[in-house]
């Protein structure tokens, strides 16, 4: 039986970009297919993968709107408590659990961990909009986010939402991947806090508000258009020192996203099978454990002495496994409600 309260494209998208998001954090093709001493194949592997996260926030603006516009502070409370809880334990987790096996047999815990930590010690508003391992940075980003729009409802100000929003992007992407040429400072790393998750949410919410609609064929052209601009702004960069795989967010990155979201709520019945909504359900649990994961399968390759093709393949395959695997045997615990939403 199906939710008739989700739309099967939406959440087969979702699906989706968990598994690119995966892939990406695997660091997969780094070590071969290079070209010139370059792992091309692997950058551009990487940048095809930078579609999810943005996805994601405008999924979510999608999905909050109704409820955000109805009741604005209530439901930002609502909505942030618990995803506060699930970062900061998700925090504390990843503080304690060691990323280095080699490290700890060779210098004991604590020798592994304070490196960690006085790492993280060196950038402290960065650190906290992260939280204790860097992925962890997508749930105060979003908190932030709709927390802007929960205000400018309130305040009866929407029509100040995407001057807002990108005005923030704006800022987020010269002091950003742009920073090499614009020489732009920032108090954190603009990937965090609400630079570039505002503008996502708000095109999920506004999407949402206006029931807008797009014609597959029209979406699939906003989607190639944005991705072309992003991977010609990732190759501009790259020629001044912003290496090809390091960018999160670009000027082509919010429309190819919004492409994609258009496609999924052009196709509502793709993806409409049991598995899809299966899947779909424990997205959240799986984001916030899969990273801790692929360290531990990083160790198993090390441990194993494998390299190139295979290491990429244990890894990958075994955090998709594994995650999935500890996510459903953690709901059947005591911890479900402590540990995911």
């Amino acid at each position: 039986m199906f939710p008739k309260d989700k739309i099967a494209s939406i959440e087969l998208g979702r699906v989706i970009a968990m598994v690119a998001i995966i892939a990406l954090h695997c660091q997969m093709f780094l070590t071969y297919f290079q070209y010139d001493g370059t792992p091309w194949f692997g950058y551009i592997f990487n940048q095809l993968t930078r579609f999810a996260v943005p996805l994601f926030f405008i999924i979510s603006g999608f999905l909050i709107q109704p409820k955000l516009t109805q009741d604005p502070i209530g439901t930002l409370k609502s909505y942030s408590k618990p995803l506060i809880r699930i970062w900061l334990i998700w925090s504390v987790i990843s503080l304690v659990m060691p990323f280095n096996l080699g490290v700890v047999a060779e210098h004991g815990y604590l020798a592994e961990r304070t490196g960690y930590w006085n790492y993280l010690a060196q950038a402290p508003l960065n650190s906290l909009l992260e939280g204790g391992l860097v992925h962890l940075w997508f749930i105060p980003a979003l908190v932030i986010a709709v927390a802007v729009l929960a205000y400018l409802v309130k305040w009866d100000k929407t029509f100040l939402i995407f001057p807002t929003s990108i005005a923030l992007y704006y800022y987020g992407v010269f002091a950003g991947s742009y920073q090499i040429i614009t020489d732009l400072d920032a108090p954190f790393f603009t990937r965090n806090g609400p630079f570039f998750a505002t503008l996502m949410v708000a095109i999920g919410f506004t999407i949402r508000e206006l029931e807008l609609r797009w014609r597959a064929t029209t979406a699939l052209a906003v989607t190639f258009l944005g991705m072309a601009i992003h991977f010609i702004e990732a190759y501009y960069l790259h020629g001044f020192g912003q290496i090809f795989n390091m960018n999160d967010f670009l000027m082509g990155t919010a429309l190819w996203a919004t492409g994609c979201f258009m496609w999924l709520l052009a196709k509502p019945n793709l993806g409409n099978h049991p598995l899809v909504f299966t899947l779909a359900k424990r997205i959240l649990p799986v984001y916030v454990s899969h990273l801790l994961i692929v360290i531990v399968m990083m160790n198993v390759s090390g441990i194993l002495g494998v390299t190139a093709g295979l290491k990429d393949l244990i890894v990958f395959t075994g955090t998709l496994l594994i995650t999935y695997a500890l996510v459903v045997g953690l709901e059947k615990t005591p911890l479900k409600h402590l540990l995911f939403r």
